[in-house]
């Protein structure tokens, strides 16, 4: 219903517990298909493009859905503000299930970035949406256990998704981890569509920012092709800076556009706000962190280790392991003594030691004990990441604007991990290539034989880099009085992989030491724990109709 206090219109929703309970449980769906699918596509693409061709549009499988997914968080965030989170949500999913079944449906590369792109734009609402349905639905002080919840749904769907993806390409057929989506979405949009009930604010249509959603959209598009083109180009090049460069001077028009606005998709007064802004800060640098520095280590797990795509994801299962753990933990704590700042910085310390034991990886570094180890400590420095920053802003911004912060959240998450991963594959690529040489020297190899293979030895350098049986690849490609050297050149490639991964790490871990500072400086506001129509019979009584950003006198 929507209650009505000094002039204000908010969208509480009150429920039935047991109706509650099914609203969660078809957001963790909802949720469920989005980190899903990040996971799933990745083992099946090279099936797909042996089988539809187009090898050099490999990387646009990714692209597409991530400019369309990531472009339109924000937008889907404001909207459920002005429109209610069911309608958007299920016009999300809609969107996210015609993606999937067109996807499955593809005939040829085209036609398959076309309907991933399609599943993007429905994916940008699962995420930022089902956490706001959270902040509708319950006290800041009982969202901890869901939220945490919500994080260890990543770490499961990471966990089953390589296995899932592996198993329906290899005895079914690759189309299927596109429809495998259908029954969990109907399921979520049936349960979603029968009990959540829908609110709209008064006027919403008018105030809609059409020009700062079309600014918005032209400034990140390029900033997303930008990073990452710059995997395989030079910074300065016009592919990555010259990108990177127009994407900035659409973003400054995008901010006077927004500081201008009746109704912005995104609100430059939630910057003002202290909790905010450093949340926003410290998340994106964990995501910098975090998602740049361990998309390398199923490579290194396939090429030193020998693991299968399949085996390697269930590789990484202790950093997940640790992920769920940090996450759920971190939830339920939070709930239960209502305080979070302490909980967060040593999150992010804890973090930064993991991917800074990383820096040492080598070639001969044990997977068990020693590096599952340092992924279960960094994982479970991320989990409360994850899980606690939602409640944080959630608590701190009026609740006008919950959705369009969550979403705001969810968006500078995404675009820290875009800008991690680009930077950190810049650094390796580079780094790769200046030790391969050094490497085969200090392993025995000739510097002739070194020059001339590099040069033109049956396998050249890049080919070195890419995962598969390398000692049975140089065993063809090596003339005979070569063959010898061939350990020594398995164990400098596998070296060089290692030292290379390892010298990404170093950036990881400067960007959470940074997220750790930011949230040294993190205010700590009690956790409300009234509901929203409390909340507002406060407002009648007292005239405090928002959620400063300052120590205010817990309610009860």
């Amino acid at each position: 219903m929507t209650n009505r206090a000094n002039g204000i219109t908010h969208p509480a929703v009150e429920l039935k517990e047991r109706d509650r309970l099914e609203v969660v449980f078809a957001i963790m769906l909802a949720l469920f298909l989005g980190a899903l699918d990040q996971t799933v596509v990745g083992v099946a693409l090279p099936t797909i493009i042996g089988q539809l061709g187009g090898a050099d549009l490999y990387t646009w499988t990714v692209t597409a859905y991530l400019l369309t997914s990531t472009v339109t968080i924000p937008i889907y965030g404001k909207l459920s503000d002005l429109y209610g989170r069911k309608p958007m949500l299920l016009i999300g999913i809609t969107l996210f299930l015609a993606g999937s079944a067109l996807s499955g449906l593809s005939q040829n590369m085209t036609e398959l970035i076309l309907f991933r792109g399609i599943q993007g734009l429905g994916a940008g609402s699962l995420f930022p949406i089902a956490l706001a349905v959270v902040g509708d639905l319950f006290t800041p002080a009982e969202r901890g256990r869901y939220q945490g919840l919500f994080g260890a749904v990543f770490g499961i769907a990471a966990i089953i998704g390589p296995w899932l993806g592996g198993f329906l390409t290899e005895n079914i057929s690759w189309h299927w981890i596109f429809y495998i989506n259908i029954p969990i979405g109907l399921v979520s949009m049936f349960v979603i569509g029968r009990i959540l009930p829908t609110h709209r604010r008064e006027g919403a249509t008018r105030d809609i920012d059409f020009l700062g959603v079309a600014v918005f959209t032209a400034a990140v598009v390029p900033l997303l092709i930008g990073l990452t083109n710059a995997q395989t180009n030079d910074w300065l090049s016009l592919p990555v800076g010259g990108l990177i460069a127009i994407a900035a001077v659409l973003g400054l028009v995008f901010l006077w556009i927004e500081a201008n606005a009746k109704e912005p998709i995104v609100p430059l007064e939630l910057f003002r706000n202290r909790s905010f802004s450093l949340s926003t800060a410290a998340t994106m640098l964990a995501s910098f962190g975090f998602f740049g520095s361990i998309v390398f280590l199923p490579l290194w797990l396939q090429r030193v280790e020998g693991f299968t795509p399949t085996q390697s994801g269930w590789a990484i299962f202790p950093l997940l392991f640790g992920l769920i753990i940090g996450s759920t933990g971190s939830g339920l704590i939070v709930s239960r003594t209502g305080r979070y700042k302490w909980l967060i910085s040593g999150a992010l310390l804890i973090m930064s030691i993991g991917i800074l034991l990383m820096t040492g990886l080598h070639a001969d570094t044990p997977y068990l004990p020693t590096l599952g180890g340092w992924m279960f400590l960094t994982g479970l420095g991320i989990g409360p990441t994850f899980a606690v920053f939602t409640i944080v802003v959630q608590n701190a911004v009026p609740f006008d604007k919950l959705g369009v912060a969550t979403s705001n959240l969810t968006f500078f998450r995404q675009i820290g991990g875009s800008v991690g991963l680009a930077l950190i594959g810049s650094i390796f690529g580079t780094t790769i290539r200046q030790q391969i040489p050094v490497q085969l020297l200090a392993n025995g190899v000739p510097k002739a034989f070194v020059d001339r293979f590099a040069a033109q030895g049956g396998a050249s350098l890049s080919t070195l880099e890419q995962p598969g049986s390398l000692t049975a690849a140089l065993q063809h490609s090596l003339p005979l009085e070569a063959q010898q050297f061939i350990p020594g050149i398995v164990h400098a490639v596998n070296e060089s992989l290692s030292l290379s991964i390892a010298a990404g790490m170093w950036i990881g871990v400067a960007a959470v030491a940074l997220g750790f500072v930011a949230s040294l400086f993190l205010p700590e506001l009690p956790l409300r724990r009234t509901t929203r129509a409390q909340e507002l019979a406060l407002t009648a009584e007292t005239g405090y109709a928002g959620f400063p950003d300052e120590e205010v006198p817990a309610r009860t």
